[in-house]
């Protein structure tokens, strides 16, 4: 069988030109970035303001196991299945980051015949997106400490830098270093500081949540970065440097167009991590999106617990955007492993375990009918699958009383995907939508955070560390414990321990600290073991990865 990237290599796309005439923009509304990949200026995209919006459809997924579970690739093959039907749809994903791309779950582009087209570019510089936020973020990095270091004027205190360096790679060793080594003249005022993966900063954030370049210049003067000797905060504002800022960034807000395999229109902006972060495309991709086409489908990272309730409870809160349907992807092999049985041993007939299993997929169930939304269950089938096993699920969903579809884009594109495209639209057309937020952003900081852990997380109760307490008094005193929170713990678990699968109950969430994202409008609670710059693993992708004379690439996935 091919492999994504050979897959990919032998496509024949159409150039951009004309994947940018489906959507009405002509050949002057797009700045080109090669072939097959454009930029779409905020001006062109103001033209569409006064369009009717299509229906929003909002991919998640239950508990993955450390391989993933076709997320990305359903959501792709979604467009294409609704496209099959002859529908208009448009994508809308966020774009890998070189961590994870060279780590263990490789790309984020797809696979089999439901990719987004060229895979290579997208998944490694794109058009430098990635890199304008680390620029802008390390500038705001390097303008504190050249402050600090000439005469310090704010007063602030080298102890209470809360603004860390970023780089997109995932390089634990740099998650605490000291900076300032060799003298004053040399390296400046020696502390402690440390790295976060570029998705994880606040910019990143903030780039996806901006409607404009004066919002993202406000959201950007807003970030809180340091404290002074007197505790007070410290905003980037105050550093004098957020134009030079936005200057890096101002061609990283418009939206990237690219296209599926079958030629759909795809906008892929934005990349903030969903364990970390708030984990969703751009608005601006979304919204326009909406104006340009009937349907589209969006992805939230991760699981139901982390990208889908911060999609309903910070995106949309904040955008006004609503969701029509939420599809739910769920993978026989994942939920086997949630019923007990060892990873390895996933691709062998187990109906034990795959019952045992069934815990984890009614929850997350459950959590998106906390939100009112109508649901689907796409199954994304694996080779391995057995017919009894599909039809084990699909039974089960049934006396559940929730739509749900098998579905086989990886195998056969937009053909495998017209069951569940054709789900999608009943529900939309048919299904009660009573989408709400989770909570009042007006509750205390503690409040919110309780609710989400009982309802969605299913956690018993919830312990705030001494630090965290402090960190609550110190929000409160700010005026700043009115924003939506932002957990960030671990993916592989709908509790704060990755080793716990399925649906766990008695067990309680622990807050470390809190951290307030002021310019993206959210409280970050960092809960259990989580990382803000993740490792690599024992065998990392990048070992099997290399280019060739001919260009012709070998191992990215």
């Amino acid at each position: 069988m091919k492999t994504n990237i050979e897959i990919a290599q032998e496509a024949q796309c159409l150039p951009i030109e004309k994947v940018a005439a489906k959507i009405g923009l002509a050949n002057g509304d797009i700045q080109m970035c090669g072939t097959y990949m454009a930029k779409v200026q905020l001006r062109v995209l103001r033209r569409f303001d006064d369009r009717p919006t299509g229906k929003l459809i909002v991919t998640t997924a239950i508990t993955p196991t450390p391989a993933g579970e076709g997320k990305t690739v359903t959501t792709i093959g979604l467009v294409e299945g609704l496209g099959s039907l002859g529908q208009s749809v448009m994508g809308c994903l966020r774009q890998p980051s070189l961590g994870p791309v060279f780590g263990v779950k490789g790309g984020a582009t797809g696979g089999g015949l439901a990719q987004i087209y060229p895979m290579w570019d997208i998944d490694l510089h794109f058009t430098g997106d990635i890199h304008a936020v680390g620029a802008a973020h390390n500038l705001l990095s390097a303008m504190i400490e050249n402050h600090i270091q000439r005469q310090n004027s704010l007063n602030i205190d080298p102890t209470r830098i809360l603004w860390k360096k970023a780089l997109d790679m995932n390089c634990r060793e740099l998650r605490q270093i000291v900076v300032g080594l060799g003298g004053r003249g040399e390296g400046g005022v020696p502390h402690e500081s440390g790295f976060m993966i570029t998705a994880a900063s606040e910019i990143s954030a903030i780039l996806a949540l901006s409607t404009s370049l004066d919002d993202l210049k406000k959201r950007l003067s807003a970030m809180v970065v340091a404290r002074t000797y007197d505790k007070k905060p410290v905003y980037a504002k105050d550093l004098g440097c957020v134009g030079a800022m936005a200057l890096l960034l101002r061609n990283a807000i418009r939206p990237n167009l690219v296209q599926t395999l079958e030629g759909q229109p795809v906008f892929v902006h934005g990349f903030p991590f969903a364990n970390i972060a708030h984990g969703n495309n751009s608005i601006i991709a979304t919204r326009y999106a909406l104006r340009m086409a009937d349907y589209v489908v969006t992805e939230a990272g991760f699981a139901t617990d982390l990208g889908a309730e911060k999609f309903f409870d910070i995106v949309c809160r904040g955008s006004g955007l609503r969701p029509d349907c939420a599809v739910l992807v769920a993978s026989i092999r994942a939920l086997k492993m949630h019923g007990g049985c060892p990873f390895e041993k996933c691709d062998v007939r187990n109906l034990v375990a795959l019952e045992k299993g069934f815990a984890n997929l009614d929850k997350h169930i459950a959590n998106l009918k906390l939100f009112g939304v109508p649901v689907v269950v796409a199954v994304n089938r694996f080779p391995t699958d057995t017919v009894e096993e599909v039809h084990f699920v699909l039974t089960h969903c049934k006396k559940l009383g929730v739509r749900a579809a098998l579905s086989t884009v990886f195998d056969e594109g937009g053909r495998g995907g017209q069951m569940l495209a054709q789900q999608v639209v009943e529900a939309i057309q048919n299904d009660k939508n009573e989408f709400h937020v989770l909570y009042d952003e007006k509750l205390p900081v503690r409040d919110k955070i309780e609710a989400i852990a009982h309802q969605v997380y299913g956690a018993k109760a919830v312990k705030f560390h001494a630090d965290a307490e402090k960190d609550l008094k110190d929000i409160q005193a700010m005026g700043m414990d009115k924003f939506p929170v932002c957990i960030a713990k671990t993916q592989h678990s709908l509790s704060d321990d990755p080793k716990a699968k399925g649906a766990p109950t008695d067990w309680t969430l622990t807050v470390r600290d809190l951290n307030i994202s002021a310019g993206a409008g959210f409280i970050v609670a960092v809960c259990g073991d989580i990382m803000l710059i993740p490792g690599l693993p024992s065998e990392p992708s990048a070992l099997n990865m290399d280019v060739l004379d001919d260009g012709t690439i070998i191992g990215l996935n």
